[in-house]
């Protein structure tokens, strides 16, 4: 990707906070990733609007379920990682059987 140099204004403290992290050879890439972080932010924020606007605003059941879901998902991939069954694998196969 071609680059090009650019002047922005920022908080003095933020920016030397941020130099003294990541060293001054590597500011402009952080200050490039968190502007790519910024643009999935709004665009991300674009599709939201855009799906409530279609489907109506989510609801706390639904966050509730997806929050379920994440957590079941978390958990399985937790058990893979460890060399368990996933939770339930018991009943199901016993189930099966």
């Amino acid at each position: 990707m071609a680059t090009k140099k650019y002047t922005v204004t920022l908080p003095e403290e933020l920016a030397e906070e941020i130099r003294a992290e990541v060293g001054p050879g590597a500011f402009s890439a952080y200050v490039t990733r968190a502007i790519e972080r910024q643009r999935e932010h709004d665009r991300l924020g674009e599709l939201v609007e855009r799906l409530e606007g279609e489907y109506g605003p989510v609801t706390d059941a639904d966050l509730a379920a997806t929050e379920a879901e994440r957590r079941e998902i978390e958990q399985w991939f937790a058990d893979q990682a460890s060399g368990r069954a996933p939770a339930g694998a018991e009943r199901r196969n016993a189930a099966a059987a």
